[in-house]
């Protein structure tokens, strides 16, 4: 069980470090919404590869396509959050 938290963890930092990479502009959100940013990220990308493909993740936890449908799933919440997301602090 810690051991799924800590891969959590990980998985969501790179995830979100990389689609805060890939999305271009100022993003002014701490390192702890960085993870969380990654961690929702997964659910979102885990959710729309499941509608496309109709499979899910029992192969293992760690998977190539997965990292990639996390990061996709990060570049989504993120262009959400800065669309929707920022409008007290504008």
């Amino acid at each position: 069980m810690f051991g799924l938290i800590i891969s959590l963890l990980i998985v969501g930092l790179i995830a979100g470090a990389i689609a805060r990479l890939l999305v271009p502009g100022k993003q002014n959100i701490s390192i702890p919404m960085t993870i969380v940013l990654g961690i929702v990220g997964s659910f979102v990308g885990g959710f729309l590869g499941y509608l496309i493909f109709h499979k899910d993740g029992q192969d293992g936890f760690l998977q190539p396509a997965g990292i990639v449908g996390s990061i996709i799933g990060a570049v989504i919440v993120l262009l959400l959050w800065i669309k929707f997301g920022n409008k007290s602090r504008s």
